[in-house]
């Protein structure tokens, strides 16, 4: 009994090992998880079941012991439904049965008996407590305890059964997995219908029960929403928030600049280049600002500072020059300069849509910048006549 236990013990764990290492290409993501509705993390097992039986009776009779004896082995299957709680913490109501072995002799024929176990059982994702979460794993190591009523149909007993094992799955996708199921089973002494005398002066022993072990191999099916959502981070939205006060504090000091070169050309304007001084007004830098990392404007309000520019450079057929810009405090150059090169396509979608031409606009990433402060003032695009 001894040498099968580790032998599967070894299997189990070789075949972890290799999953393991499938699984660490991929970086784990950890992160706290949202409570789920009762109807989410639902699951259902159906598996075949290799059982081998040990019986009170055959106590002193120096049976064989090992379980591939034809007198102590049989074929069965089970089935379950359970809950995770948490993705760490779960519940299953678990049904073994139907053939097995009461091995009062050595015979196989006389040691015939059918019967059914019902149970409940805790199950610890050891995997996921220790880990963290991550719904991509390919293998999660799963201890169990559980407890529950057994029924030999064959004698007409009832007896009370403890359980303990560890279920292993595997990742196939989003909703199967592969189980293999490792568990031992102790039940009465007079489950399989016979009550023998406990020798005089001997105390209990783990012996003066019936015990089964049992190897299983199935198929976990994932009922409704299977995964589980992130905790709300609340940093990030609380940067995302001031990312938009920044987007607006960048506009206002872009707006005062103007203002002050305003002030400067009207004293120093003369009468005749009135017209002209207005249009280099006008035709003065727009800013579009963005969030962090995304190219997705930030507010459609920037979008109307642009529409008198617009006006002035399709009424002279002028040139427009886009410039996108991220601010090189965050991430890599390559990425920045992907990010300003986006920033900038974007702005120069939006100008067709008003009706430039787009053989009139130029469109020039700048990559990460750090001209402005505070950073958050980096990460915009430019708009100006050529």
């Amino acid at each position: 009994m001894k040498k099968l236990l580790m032998m599967l013990a070894f299997a189990s764990v070789s075949v972890a090992g290799i999953a393991q290492d499938n699984e660490s290409s991929v970086p784990a993501e950890k992160y706290s998880v949202a409570t789920n509705s009762f109807w989410s993390n639902w699951f259902i097992q159906a598996n075949g079941t290799w059982t081998a039986f040990y019986s009170n009776q055959e106590r002193g009779k120096d049976f064989a012991q090992s379980p591939f004896k034809d007198f102590r082995r049989d074929m069965g299957f089970s089935v379950a439904i359970g809950k995770w709680f948490t993705p760490g913490l779960g519940l299953r109501t678990k049904f073994n049965g139907v053939w097995g072995k009461s091995v009062n002799t050595e015979s196989c024929k006389d040691n015939k008996v059918d019967y059914w176990d019902l149970e409940e059982q805790i199950l610890f994702n050891l995997s996921n407590m220790l880990c963290g979460y991550n719904e991509n794993r390919v293998w999660n190591f799963i201890p169990y305890v559980g407890a529950g009523a057994v029924r030999n149909c064959t004698a007409d007993v009832y007896a009370f059964g403890l359980s303990g094992g560890i279920l292993n799955t595997f990742r196939i996708s989003n909703r199967f997995a592969i189980n293999l199921d490792l568990n031992y089973h102790m039940t009465a002494d007079d489950f399989d219908g016979s009550f023998p005398e406990r020798l005089e002066g001997k105390s209990a022993s783990f012996a003066d029960n019936d015990r089964v072990f049992r190897a299983e191999i199935g198929l976990t099916y994932k009922l409704g929403k299977s995964t589980w959502n992130k905790t709300p981070d609340v940093d990030a939205i609380k940067a995302l928030s001031q990312g938009q006060i920044d987007a607006l504090n960048a506009q206002l000091a872009d707006a005062q600049d103007e203002n002050a070169k305003l002030k400067n050309m009207l004293a120093n304007q003369k009468p005749t280049t009135e017209v002209k001084t207005v249009k280099e007004i006008v035709a003065a830098p727009v800013s579009v600002f963005f969030n962090i990392g995304k190219s997705k404007i930030a507010s459609r309000k920037d979008l109307q500072n642009v529409k008198d520019l617009i006006e002035l450079a399709k009424e002279n057929d002028s040139k427009i020059v886009v410039t996108g810009y991220a601010d090189s405090k965050t991430g890599s150059a390559s990425f920045n300069q992907r990010l300003s090169q986006k920033r900038a396509d974007v702005v120069a979608d939006e100008l067709v849509k008003m009706g430039v031409n787009r053989d009139n606009i130029e469109v020039v990433a700048a990559g990460g910048v750090n001209v402005l402060s505070p950073v958050s003032y980096n990460r915009r695009a430019t708009i100006q006549i050529k």
